[in-house]
């Protein structure tokens, strides 16, 4: 039997404590994938069971008909397993009302309505066409491009939030709350920036009502979720009696820091473990800097060495030794924060990293690298640059990132790197030998991707290189082994 109703779950698997009927949509979600479910769905569940309120989501995938598919069927319902060395369990969460599938007629509609009262996002940054160099609308940006052309019939993320506030300003409605959930440093101004600029590009009264009444605030959003897999099937199917085909999994550990700043009112996401505060920004770079540079750098040495998921990575003792050091040059690039000890934080995510119930592949987290290394790597690369820190678990995350732009295995396997700027890097390369330093200048000069005080640091520069050259004459198992005894 589908899943499709609370009454059909037979197995051990709790459900909510709510009717999910019982309450109306007031958030519109934009990126309807795995994250979102084992995070902000379920955060809103739990604030729906405990203190009620018309918050259930819409949710939107803007590409994609898998997992509409998938729920729609199943009157939104899903299961979520959380794994660890104890085992596995099971809660069916009730929090998504409607789902609707690469339909920018229907998305605008949702997000014009008066009830919405929160848009929430989880798009990836490629996937809102914002130039990171200058904060605005990507002119070069297809999708971008068409939505100026035609901003009443928009299909991208800047062109719908314009369109709809542009819509609400009219009527008169209140305009929603826009909180990014993405892994962006101070992503609340990155989007206001993008949306403004939009907005200014056809409309500048639009954009100067935006900049005076919407609010956006930033969060910080933490939970390992790999992709779903025939066993996440097979559980959860044991656990609820039923089957279900959007089913996710995730691990115990959930965290989510939200600038507390909604005028039309929010659900009540504390009870879920959320913690709202005035300045995301601290805990945004303890984050990015610490578990996300930590996992970039393992998932390309991991890929390359062979180690297909992180749990394979930590149980090698020379690059959990890597992973560690990483860990605490990054933590020594932090601003203090109340009540969080950088070590302990440390300790606690080698041990998420270890759990040997997630199967989180290397090769989903290196991804997109050249969208993430910035804020991961690079930005701590620089504090450490400008107060006289150890450069180097910096400048071997990037060399063994450069190796990865190869897109081929030591064995001759080819692979995609899945990069917005696959191309550029590709004709960075071209044509040049396999030799660590022609590469390492290559990608620094021709890319305008690593920072300009990086960059023409000689001391950077040639530690990237000499470590790069080593990998490429050695092999990835030699840096590693030569890398952790240092």
């Amino acid at each position: 039997m589908r899943l499709s109703h609370l009454q059909d779950i037979a197995g051990t698997a709790t459900r909510p404590s709510y009717e999910p009927a019982a309450h109306g949509a007031g958030i519109v979600h934009l990126g309807l994938g795995a994250f979102h479910r084992a995070h902000q769905a379920v955060m809103t569940d739990a604030a729906l069971s405990h203190a009620g309120g018309d918050w259930r989501i819409i949710g939107v995938s803007l590409r994609s008909r898998a997992v509409v598919d998938a729920l729609t069927p199943q009157n939104g319902l899903y299961t979520v397993l959380e794994r660890d060395a104890a085992g596995v369990t099971g809660h069916v969460v009730g929090a998504i009302a409607q789902v609707i599938a690469a339909d920018p007629a229907a998305t605008l509609k949702a997000l014009s309505d008066p009830t919405t009262r929160i848009v929430t996002l989880t798009v990836t940054e490629k996937g809102y066409g914002i130039d990171r160099a200058t904060g605005l609308p990507d002119p070069q940006n297809a999708t971008v491009a068409a939505d100026l052309e035609q901003p009443d019939a928009p299909s991208g993320v800047l062109g719908l939030l314009t369109a709809a506030l542009a819509i609400r300003r009219a009527k008169g409605d209140p305009p929603f709350t826009v909180l990014c959930c993405d892994n962006l440093p101070d992503n609340g101004r990155f989007l206001q920036q993008g949306v403004v600029g939009f907005a200014r590009l056809y409309d500048a009264d639009l954009a100067d009502w935006i900049a005076a009444h919407v609010a956006f605030p930033s969060s910080m959003v933490d939970r390992i979720t790999p992709a779903p897999s025939d066993a996440t099937r097979k559980d959860a199917l044991a656990l609820t009696g039923c089957t279900d085909l959007a089913a996710i999994e995730t691990e115990p550990f959930t965290q989510w820091v939200i600038e507390d700043s909604f005028p039309q009112g929010r659900p009540a996401w504390e009870h879920g473990g959320a913690i709202f505060v005035e300045d995301v920004a601290k805990f945004e770079h303890m984050k990015l800097r610490m578990l996300n540079g930590a996992h970039s750098m393992l998932a390309y040495t991991g890929f390359l060495a062979g180690h297909p998921y992180v749990r394979d990575v930590m149980a090698e003792p020379a690059l959990a030794r890597l992973v560690g050091r990483h860990l605490d040059a990054a933590g020594q690039t932090l601003e203090p924060l109340p009540a969080i000890d950088f070590a302990t934080y440390a300790a606690e995510l080698k041990d998420r990293f270890k759990n040997p119930a997630i199967a989180h592949e290397t090769y989903q987290i290196a991804m997109d690298g050249t969208q993430k290394l910035p804020q991961r790597i690079f930005a701590p690369a620089l504090h450490a640059l400008a107060h006289g820190q150890d450069l180097r678990p910096f400048a071997f995350a990037t060399a063994m990132w450069m190796r990865y732009a190869l897109g081929q295995t030591e064995t001759g396997a080819a692979y995609d790197l899945r990069d917005p700027r696959a191309a550029e890097i590709a004709t960075a390369l071209n044509g040049l030998p396999l030799d660590g330093g022609r590469m390492s200048a290559a990608l620094h000069e021709r890319l305008t991707l690593i920072p300009d005080a990086l960059a023409q640091n000689d001391n950077w520069r040639a530690t990237v290189a000499k470590i790069l050259s080593h990998i490429l004459t050695d092999g990835v198992a030699a840096a590693i082994k030569a890398e952790a005894k240092l």
